[in-house]
């Protein structure tokens, strides 16, 4: 990884980073390095299709296309064809990140078990990691171990979404608490909040029906 240009990138010069890492790639067709950094650029800002058209070009061109596997798979993910992701994923070793990507699949797929069977296998429990193993046990109606698995992650980690989670599962055992969460999540995201509140439609009755009289 070009360690300048991962400075302009996390610095939010997105397009510096892209238009550098493009000319690297034109200088440098057979650094499979370069088509790596570029395609997780690219995937992060949600531009899954132009990853993957970079990607399958960089197949023909690197010596080791078997190392573009995994970034091929998170594409086909973002696409939503789970399952030429998951296949693409089997073809490789398991490693954190490809046990990750595998409880996101099944997750998807409404496989909670095996979802929440990936995720606990990883060692790196870190916010991300508990924020799937919340959203799974949330998802298999155990409103108690998705509060303890939110709960997990430090206040100054929690984003707008964990924070209505951890409202959603305290609803109905400690309303109060609860609606401290909700307004930590509108204040973080008011975006993300309404459409959390038209998703989760019973709660947001009573949150709507809160925030009228506030």
């Amino acid at each position: 990884m070009d360690k300048k240009i991962a400075n302009l990138y996390d610095a939010g010069k997105v397009d510096n980073a892209i238009h550098l890492l493009i000319k690297k790639i034109n200088n440098h067709p057979k650094n499979i390095e370069n088509y790596l950094q570029l395609s997780t650029y690219l995937i992060e800002q949600n531009s899954a299709d132009q990853a993957l058209e970079l990607l399958e070009k960089a197949r023909g061109l690197v010596d080791q296309p078997k190392a573009l596997t995994y970034n091929i798979a998170v594409c086909y993910y973002m696409q939503g064809d789970f399952a030429k992701s998951l296949a693409l994923l089997n073809s490789i070793p398991d490693d954190e990140e490809t046990m990750y990507q595998k409880s996101l699949i099944f997750m998807k797929l409404g496989q909670y078990q095996k979802a929440l069977a990936y995720a606990l296998t990883l060692k790196n429990q870190d916010e991300r990691t508990l924020e799937l193993i919340g959203d799974i046990w949330l998802s298999l109606g155990d409103l108690k171990a998705a509060n303890q698995t939110y709960s997990k992650i430090l206040e100054d980690q929690r984003n707008a979404k964990v924070n209505f989670l951890l409202g959603l599962t305290l609803f109905d055992t400690n309303p109060d608490e609860a609606e401290n969460y909700f307004k930590l999540s509108k204040e973080q995201d008011p975006k993300y909040f309404a459409q959390a509140q038209k998703q989760y439609n019973a709660v947001a009755k009573l949150i709507r029906g809160k925030n009228g009289r506030n």
